[in-house]
């Protein structure tokens, strides 16, 4: 492998999760000499950082892996309906030593910059500590939910006690025992944490700024005949969910609330709900994310199911969302309404007394002060684009990519960047990721990707790049969709809201993944339409 700055490797693959893991496999297959680099000590990605407990992935374990290797698939078990963070990072360090991949790999080494060369059309990747290396092309795996968004809370650094982030959880033990706990969000990350550290802190205090939808995940052990039904015709379940809109399979009765009539959507919603699946539930009705109507009698029967959960009418309305489910994070979770029965939790309601400051011995409202001997931060990501934007990356005539997704964050299918020759971004903006099974969206790019390299090797191009007009023509397309749907009036992460002065722009393609490989398999078979290729 080269490891100096006068070689230069074919490719390099940046972040050794889902993606980094697949494409340099797939390209040391096809005969590339392929570099990966990652400031992690292992493989994992986003499921080597984040180990707070309760955390696990809201997509089924047996949805939640790769499709491209039987044999992979037929050896890994999986022991529960819904995995846990232990579980998904032991299947993929499982994987990296089946594929061999870990050799391909600079471990704990960090990308602090990249920039392309004109004259000799390759990029240089500046690497800690203080080295570099130079490719021919760059593929960034690094993930939509990998840079953490720590919000600037006045008196952070008086804070006496443990200040812990949810993403970049200690690696070793932590205790709540005894403790006064406060935890600040109530997203996917919160509502996961919440009911463990409930559990045995002498109190805990959730901080809430934004209520969201959350559904009981009804979490199981697989048992050997489910495990066996499904592995039985593994391939036939693969392409089912190919084939769906969001990359699992959800097993929608396919009909809208119009054509249901309320009696037999409530019932519909109730076997959704019972399953436990924030996508077999989001898909119980085909318009629930674009018709008003079916949207609002789906968030009622959500809203009813939280009132009986809380148990007390006055604290349950203001855990009530009142957003258009769909449109924020749907959540699962374990006895999280149920946590608030607990005399040892307190909801702080921070629309009625909004946070202040951090102080030495704990946190300031406008209503008063409380002393904690722990404060986690459970909120959220500088999703999608936020990584690459805090990297130093210029493209084409020094244009650096944070000046331009600054503005907004155009990207060609999802995948490539006008401006940013011989580049792609896995899963970037405009790409169904966020709102998909994102192992199904991973393994889209890669294997699209892989086809884009070995087709332009074989035609003897040096340099693609995607046009301007292509680039805005595809935003367009984006934005179309989105203007049929409901998420039109979303506030949250997925249009960028969360994270304050960053463009407020649709970041995920609502197309449905199906139709978008269809996409990108047209604009492969046209020659790649959209992209300058140069030899």
């Amino acid at each position: 492998m080269p490891r100096s700055d006068s070689d230069v490797t074919d490719v390099v693959v940046v972040g050794a999760g889902f993606t980094g893991i697949y494409m340099t496999h797939k390209l040391r297959e096809l005969g590339f000499s392929v570099l990966g680099i990652e400031r992690a000590a292992g493989v994992g990605g986003t499921w080597y950082w984040n180990r707070y407990p309760g955390l696990r992935c809201d997509v089924e374990s047996l949805d939640y892996s790769y499709s491209f290797d039987d044999d992979i698939q037929q050896e890994w078990e999986w022991t529960e309906k819904f995995p846990a963070q232990p579980d998904i990072l032991k299947y993929l360090e499982f994987v990296a030593n089946k594929l061999s991949v870990n050799e391909l790999f600079r471990f704990n080494t960090e990308v602090t910059g990249a920039a392309w060369d004109e004259r000799s059309a390759s990029w240089t990747i500046d690497v800690s500590p203080g080295d570099s290396v130079r490719a021919r092309f760059v593929v960034w795996g690094t993930g939509i939910l990998s840079t953490p968004k720590i919000p600037d809370i006045p008196g952070m650094e008086t804070f006496g006690g443990e200040l812990l982030t949810t993403a970049t959880w200690p690696h070793s033990p932590v205790s709540f025992a005894g403790k006064r706990v406060a935890v600040l969000g109530t997203g996917s990350s919160g509502i996961q944490v919440i009911p463990i550290a409930a559990e045995s802190a002498e109190h805990l205090f959730v901080l809430q700024r934004t209520p969201s939808f959350s559904l009981p995940a009804h979490n199981k052990p697989l048992t050997p005949e489910r495990i066996a039904e499904v592995k039985n015709d593994y391939a036939t379940y693969r392409a089912n969910a190919r084939a769906s809109g969001l990359g699992c399979v959800t097993e929608s009765v396919g009909k809208s609330f119009a054509e249901l009539g309320e009696e037999q959507a409530r019932a519909e919603l109730e076997k959704t709900y019972a399953y436990g699946s924030p996508m077999r539930f989001a898909s119980t009705m085909t318009d629930i994310p674009v018709d008003p109507e079916s949207n609002r009698f789906t968030s009622e029967f959500a809203k009813a199911k939280i009132r009986e959960r809380v148990g007390d009418d006055a604290l349950a309305e203001k855990l009530l969302p009142n957003h258009y489910i769909t449109t924020r994070r749907l959540c699962i979770d374990t006895n999280y309404y149920e946590t608030f029965r607990r005399e040892n939790v307190t909801l702080v309601d921070l629309r009625e007394e909004p946070l202040v400051r951090l102080t030495p011995t704990g946190f300031e409202t406008s209503a008063g002060s409380y002393d904690v001997d722990m404060f986690v931060l459970a909120t959220g990501f500088d999703a999608v684009t936020g990584t690459l934007t805090r990297l130093n990356i210029e493209g084409r005539d020094g244009l650096k990519l944070a000046d331009k997704w600054g503005e907004s964050p155009a990207c060609y299918l999802g995948v490539a960047v006008a401006g940013f020759p011989n580049m792609f971004v896995a899963t970037g903006p405009a790409s169904p990721a966020p709102l998909s099974n994102v192992v199904v969206s991973i393994e889209i790019h890669v294997e699209w990707i892989a086809r884009m390299l070995n087709d332009l090797r074989e035609q003897g191009i040096h340099v693609f790049e995607p046009t301007e007009a292509a680039e805005q023509e595809w935003v367009a397309h984006t934005n179309d969709i989105t203007d049929q749907t409901l998420m039109r009036f979303s506030d949250s992460w997925y249009v960028g809201s969360n994270v304050s002065g960053k463009p407020r722009v649709q970041m995920v393609y609502l197309g449905g993944v199906a139709p978008y490989e269809s996409a990108l398999l047209d604009v492969a078979d046209d020659n790649y339409r959209g992209f300058t290729l140069t030899k």
